[in-house]
């Protein structure tokens, strides 16, 4: 599977051997990280990956990506899908380490994979954060996502999609 390429970023579908790497924190040759990368967070999500895969299998291209700044070549995060496509919904989660946050890169790399989703004829793409997680909110919201609830701390948003043709406006 080929990697996804927004104008300033590579998204790298990644295989068990990277998300080895990056739980362990040892890059390997040809791994070129951010200093603070990969972050607590990224280490979860690709827990999550390595789970997935190891119950499942290869879930590409409904897998984790490893988000590259193409400027200089250096990982600074992840995203990807959780779970499996389930009547055509299906969840995103992602993060960057600290020293890329505030630059956009996230609502990029979001793009991208809600791209994707349309490409592969999802409707939905749905995420959740915690109430207190401004930057996040806002991030989704600049996607395209609008909070659709709440429960328990965390707020669930949505996204609605025409297939091929990324986020229908759903306000």
């Amino acid at each position: 599977m080929t990697e996804l390429r927004t104008p300033r970023l590579r998204l790298h579908p990644i295989d068990t051997a990277e998300g080895e790497r990056i739980v362990g924190r040892r890059a390997g040759a040809g791994d070129d990280w951010a200093e603070d990368y990969p972050f607590d967070g990224d280490v979860l999500g690709v827990r999550g990956f390595l789970a997935a895969t190891a119950a499942h299998g290869d879930r590409r291209p409904f897998g984790h990506y490893r988000i590259t700044r193409a400027a200089d070549g250096k990982a600074i995060g992840g995203i990807g899908f959780k779970g499996r496509p389930d009547n055509g919904r299906i969840e995103v989660g992602y993060g960057l380490a600290p020293s890329a946050r505030g630059n956009g890169f996230a609502v990029e790399a979001l793009a991208a994979l809600l791209d994707l989703a349309g490409e592969h004829g999802l409707s939905r793409v749905v995420a959740e954060t915690t109430n207190d997680n401004v930057a996040s909110r806002r991030t989704l919201e600049r996607a395209g996502f609008r909070l659709v609830g709440s429960n328990d701390g965390l707020y669930q948003y949505e996204v609605l999609l025409r297939a091929s043709s990324g986020p229908t406006p759903t306000r």
